[in-house]
């Protein structure tokens, strides 16, 4: 199984923490990377979960919009900035398809340092604005990051 996170791409300052869109270099950088996607088959998920806030709404929108064939957007609880990574980790020893999660940070880098280590301190991976990495699991259940994608390296 493959999992994808995203931290949403980059927001307006703040209006209201739910009120925060993307702004126009969010929105580029999220096209930078759906364009790095499009170049690079095989880049498939069975669906996109975001945290309902709405600038990971936008962020999975714009996503979903380029992976082919299209994928279904699932509001949820469990990404929010402050929520607990073992939510996630549980629901994931169920799953089995190939899978995106859009939220927030710091509960974006605190997930994959818990699959990979089980420390949610541990500081696997730096998380930016709009990048995505992607971990794997293995059939022994055991996660590994095999890459990182940030706008910023992307032409």
């Amino acid at each position: 199984m493959k999992l994808y996170l995203v931290q949403h791409g980059e927001a307006a300052v703040r209006q209201g923490e739910s009120e925060r869109s993307l702004t126009e270099k969010g929105i580029s950088n999220l096209l930078k990377m759906t364009a790095f996607m499009d170049i690079h088959a095989g880049f498939s998920v069975g669906a996109i979960y975001h945290s309902g806030i709405l600038r990971a709404r936008q962020t999975a929108e714009i996503l979903a919009e380029h992976i082919k064939p299209p994928v279904k957007l699932q509001e949820t609880d469990g990404l929010a900035p402050m929520a607990q990574p073992e939510i996630w980790a549980e629901r994931l020893r169920e799953m089995n398809e190939d899978t995106m999660l859009v939220g927030h940070m710091p509960h974006m880098s605190r997930l994959p340092s818990y699959l990979v280590t089980g420390n949610d301190e541990a500081g696997v991976v730096m998380i930016h604005n709009g990048g995505i990495t992607c971990l794997s699991r293995d059939p022994g259940g055991h996660w590994s990051v095999v890459w990182v994608v940030t706008p910023n390296i992307l032409k």
